[in-house]
């Protein structure tokens, strides 16, 4: 969905999905790279705001546009993410190349 998607001062905001599968990583895959492509965007947040399942292929999806915005020097975060995603994500050893941001933080300009 576009507005599941925007630009906001050079920081790709991207709302996930309910459910973060193989075929929902595809199309995120899919859109996010195209965004990136087409605007000046300087790091990526992944917002896990409505997000209740995530199975390993969302961990691809944050692994991969890590590797794309890095080699820019970008950063990529994980905003609003509860419990059973966090685990997911610190016992997948991402959170060491992710920043995950708790609500009270702010991110840097």
């Amino acid at each position: 969905m576009e507005e599941d998607y925007k630009i906001i001062d050079h920081y790709l905001m991207i709302r996930l999905p309910e459910e973060i599968d193989h075929h929902s990583c595809s199309v995120i895959c899919r859109r996010a790279d195209h965004m990136m492509l087409d605007n000046s965007v300087s790091h990526i947040v992944f917002d896990f705001s409505d997000t209740k399942f995530m199975d390993s292929s969302g961990i691809g999806v944050l692994a991969g546009r890590y590797r794309k915005i890095s080699c820019f020097g970008g950063k990529v975060y994980v905003i609003h993410a509860n419990r059973r995603i966090r685990k997911i994500l610190e016992m997948s050893g991402i959170g060491d190349i992710v920043e995950m941001i708790d609500q009270e933080e702010k991110i840097e300009k």
